[in-house]
């Protein structure tokens, strides 16, 4: 048998600065799928994904080159999922950082090179999007180079092949001069130019370790991961060293797969530097060495940055409970919890005294809404409160919290109010930049605390064209106060559907919510009013009819169509009071307290 020469690279890179795009046109240029497969953004295989237009799970696929055997992982650019980037990329050699070439580098690109280079990475940097309309790519380039000195880069690292390319028309070139090109051979000649091959000891003992798991019907669980020194084999025993407590455990594998383009296929055996699934391992999770049975010798564990947000999931006790979902029990949701952290290696669950009630820690408000938004497809209802920040003391005794750097592009007739409501949240700007075609770039450092329900106002007020990008910076002194939500909230006084002419009346208060023939309960909030304290409305009241009719005396009932908030305007929306209902079929946002009487009570 012919052993293939292997080359293991990840893509990383800001969101939408087109990854998976690349990852398309790289796996329609060696063949790997086939027209039917032909489709945009074909990695990014979950549903949410698919929606949302962004990656979510970190997926590795392969394709052969010129002879050689190039698997790649395409990484989620959010920085919500940066754990997804830090357990992958020690199976790759060499990272393809990819920048727009009108954005330049920004803070996810600045985190995951950083990543990249500890691991002692020589990345490829591909300037992508050359061809769009105020494209500077000589200018990244010097940003990006830029960057690298900031982050302690090598001499070596810092002699980084350039290519430029455009993954949506599907081709690259090595100078900007001999834009546009053919195809994408160019990229692919240079990882098999400076890639190093993915080697090791063949002879050595076994040392699997287990970066990704799915799941099939058929053979349960199957473990992904790179094979860092030995060989496998399809029914070999092996012994398992979990990562968490270095606990052994001896198992056999049933099943062993390698990857090409978008399809895993079985395989008899597979060696040192090549990136496999097996299966036949019932009990594992994400950092688990799979072993030599007779020198079962650990790799270290897999570590990354700890989460700077928490929110409260509690077992939902609205007067609704039940109606939409079937899991609705502690048991359920302790269960999907308990299975959701040991896929998801940044996630934290914290007891809490309360048996309904956990506290789940993660990377940001998008990291949290995404587990939301899949449980609630899943079928199970829950409440969530307002998201928190994670606070540390200082050796000295001194609060600690979180501090993001906020990147933000506008045009320039909306810098005033922003720069005056990121000044009110405690921000403080480091950077601004004008550009020619009416954008202006802001770049801010503001407490985490600061960006909660920040990214809804900025859709508001910049009418949907500006673009804001945050990334967890570090631990800072704490900021003090900073003041909460402006308008109270308009809350249902009684319970049964919602009738136009009550809504009609209540709009002049606020903004709605709900539309009419919509199911209420008291204490349940149906918009925000446009004060600031909060009012109690009746929106089931219907109009009182009498058989005296004369003419001019009756209004049209217009109604304002309402605000629809999506899920991650709803958590931005809460305030400390306040409760998300998450079911399959709703989201209600409610008070904590639904008594109105007691919920005055309470305040006092």
């Amino acid at each position: 048998m012919v052993v293939m020469e292997i080359r293991n690279i990840c893509i990383i890179a800001h969101v939408d600065h087109g990854k998976t795009t690349l990852l398309d046109g790289i796996l329609k240029e060696t063949g790997a799928i086939t027209s039917k497969e032909n489709r945009e953004r074909m990695m990014d295989s979950n549903d949410l994904e698919q929606e949302r237009g962004i990656t979510i799970l970190a997926k590795n696929t392969a394709v052969q080159y010129k002879g050689t055997r190039i698997n790649i992982v395409d990484t989620p650019g959010h920085s919500d999922f940066g754990g997804e980037v830090e357990r992958v990329l020690n199976m790759a050699n060499c990272s393809l950082i990819l920048v727009d070439a009108f954005d330049g580098p920004m803070p996810q690109t600045r985190f995951v090179l950083g990543k990249a280079l500890q691991l002692g990475h020589r990345p490829i940097l591909v300037v992508n999007k050359v061809d769009r309309d105020g494209a500077r790519p000589n200018k990244v380039v010097d940003m990006v180079f830029d960057l690298f000195h900031d982050l302690g880069a090598t001499d070596e690292q810092m002699d980084f092949p350039i290519i430029f390319s455009s993954a949506k028309l599907g081709w690259a070139v090595n100078h900007i001069e001999e834009a546009p090109g053919k195809n994408l051979e160019p990229l692919l000649d240079m990882v098999l130019k400076h890639v190093p091959l993915s080697t090791g000891d063949v002879k050595a003992p076994l040392q699997f370790q287990v970066t990704s798991l799915d799941y099939s019907e058929y053979v349960g669980r199957i473990a992904i991961g790179k094979i860092y020194q030995g060989t496998i084999r399809k029914g070999q025993d092996i012994t398992l060293v979990t990562m968490k407590d270095a606990k052994q455990a001896n198992y056999k594998i049933s099943k062993l797969y390698g990857f090409e383009g978008l399809k895993r296929h079985e395989i008899e055996s597979a060696e040192a530097g090549d990136i496999v699934a097996l299966a036949g391992i019932t009990d594992l999770f994400i950092g688990d060495t799979v072993c030599d049975l007779n020198q079962p010798f650990p790799l270290p564990p897999i570590s990354v940055d700890e989460p700077t947000v928490s929110m409260f999931f509690m077992v939902n006790n609205s007067p609704f409970v039940g109606k939409e979902g079937k899991l609705v029990t502690t048991r359920n949701i302790r269960e999907r919890l308990d299975r959701e952290l040991q896929v998801n290696v940044a996630m934290r669950l914290e007891e809490t005294d309360d048996k309904d009630r956990f506290k789940i820690l993660g990377r940001g408000e998008l990291h949290l809404s995404i587990l939301i938004e899949n449980m609630r497809r899943e079928g199970y209802e829950l409440q969530v409160s307002k998201p928190e920040v994670i606070y540390r003391t200082a050796e000295d005794g001194s609060k600690l919290e979180p501090f993001e750097t906020l990147v933000m592009d506008m045009p320039d007739r909306f810098t005033g109010q922003i720069i005056s409501e990121l000044n009110r949240r405690k921000g403080e700007m480091t950077h601004m930049d004008a550009h020619d075609s009416g954008i202006t770039r802001i770049e801010y450092i503001i407490p985490t605390r600061g960006m909660i329900g920040f990214r809804g106002y900025f859709i508001s007020e910049t009418r949907g064209e500006g673009v804001s990008t945050s990334r967890f910076l570090k631990y800072g002194q704490y900021k003090g106060e900073i003041p909460g939500r402006k308008n109270g909230a308009l809350i249902s006084m009684d319970s049964g559907d919602t009738t136009a002419y009550s809504l009609w009346k209540i709009q002049e208060r606020g903004a709605l919510f709900i539309d009419p023939v919509v199911s209420v309960y008291p204490g349940m909030i149906i918009g925000e009013h446009s004060r600031e304290n909060d009012l109690e409305v009746n929106p089931c009241k219907g109009k009182k009819l009498t058989n005296v009719r004369a003419s001019g005396t009756d209004e049209a009932i217009r109604l304002v169509p309402p605000r629809k908030l999506s899920l991650e305007q709803s958590i931005e929306f809460l305030d400390d009071d306040e409760l998300l209902e998450v079911t399959p079929a709703s989201l209600r946002l409610r008070k904590k307290v639904l008594d109105g009487t007691l919920r005055k009570r309470v305040s006092k």
